[in-house]
C-alpha cells in the first residue's frame, strides 16, 4: 500500500513480554491511538506513549466488551480522525485474531494499513515446553484449529482428517469443548494414548500445564481449575518435553 499506514495490526505474542518483535515495540511507542485486546500484557501496555488515547475491547468467555463490526468501526473512525493508530492483539493478528475482518474493513474504507506480525501461542508456548511442533518420525504436519464456537452448538470440524497421529493438532481456545474434542478425535481414528498436554495462561509466570493422553486429558483437567487463554496440543511431539523440557517435567512430576 502507497503511504505510511494509518492503522497497523500488530501481534503483541504469547505473553511473554519479550516475545514482541522489534517492529511491533517501534510502531506501537509511536502509536496515539491503541485499541487493545485482554491477552496482551501489561508490560506491554507499559510501553504505549502516556499521551495515546487507549481502548480496550477485550472479550472473555463469549462476552464482548465492544461487538467485532464496531471494533471495525472504530479504527476506521480513529484512523479518518488523522491518529496514528494501533491495534494490538495477543498471538498474531491472521491467527484465530480476527484481524482479516479488521483488515477487510480497513481496506474497504480506503484506510491504509500494515500487518505487523506476532509470534503465535502454539510456536511460542510451546518452545518454552520443549514440544517442537513437527519433528521427523514423530510429526510430518501441524494443524491449527479453534474449539470455539457457540453454547450448546458442537464443533463442526473434520474429525477424520484431524485425527491423523502422523499429524500435531493445536487447538485455541478449545476448553469448554475438550471433552468433544477428545471423544470424537478417538471415534475418528486416533489412538486413545496419543500424547497430549493443555497449557494455561503459556510463556507467562503463572503457567499452568496439564499433561497426559488424549483420552485422559479431560479428566485431568477437570481436576485442576486451568484459567484462559488455554491451549491444547495432541500429538507424538508431545512425547519430546520428557527430554527437551526436562525442568518442567521434573515440577509436573513433583505437582501432580
Amino acid at each position: 500500500m502507497a503511504g505510511e499506514p494509518q492503522v497497523h495490526l500488530v501481534g503483541a505474542g504469547p505473553g511473554d513480554p519479550e516475545l514482541i518483535t522489534l517492529k511491533a515495540l517501534r510502531v506501537l511507542r509511536a502509536a496515539e491511538a491503541v485499541v487493545y485486546d485482554r491477552l496482551v500484557s501489561d508490560d506491554i501496555l507499559a510501553e504505549i506513549p502516556d499521551a495515546a488515547a487507549r481502548i480496550y475491547v477485550g472479550k472473555q468467555g463469549g462476552t464482548h466488551s465492544l461487538p467485532q463490526d464496531e471494533i471495525s468501526a472504530l479504527l476506521v473512525s480513529l484512523a479518518r480522525q488523522g491518529k496514528r493508530v494501533v491495534r494490538l492483539k495477543g498471538g498474531d493478528p491472521y491467527v484465530f485474531g480476527r484481524g482479516g475482518e479488521e483488515a477487510v474493513a480497513l481496506a474497504e474504507a480506503g484506510i491504509d494499513f500494515e500487518v505487523v506480525p506476532g509470534v503465535t501461542a502454539a510456536s511460542g508456548v510451546l518452545a518454552a515446553l520443549g514440544v517442537p511442533l513437527t519433528h521427523r518420525g514423530l510429526a510430518n504436519g501441524v494443524r491449527f484449529v479453534t474449539g470455539q464456537c457457540g453454547k450448546n452448538v458442537p464443533l463442526d470440524l473434520n474429525w477424520a482428517s484431524l485425527a491423523d497421529p502422523d499429524t500435531t493438532l493445536v487447538v485455541y481456545m478449545g476448553l469448554a469443548k475438550l471433552p468433544e474434542i477428545s471423544r470424537n478425535l478417538i471415534a475418528a481414528g486416533m489412538p486413545a494414548g496419543q500424547p497430549a498436554l493443555a497449557v494455561s495462561k503459556g510463556t507467562l509466570d503463572d503457567e499452568t500445564v496439564v499433561a497426559g493422553t488424549v483420552a485422559d486429558l479431560p479428566d485431568r483437567v477437570g481436576a485442576v481449575h486451568l484459567a484462559p487463554p488455554v491451549l491444547i496440543v495432541i500429538g507424538r511431539v508431545v512425547s519430546l518435553m520428557e527430554t527437551l523440557g526436562r525442568d518442567l517435567v521434573r515440577q509436573l512430576q513433583d505437582n501432580p
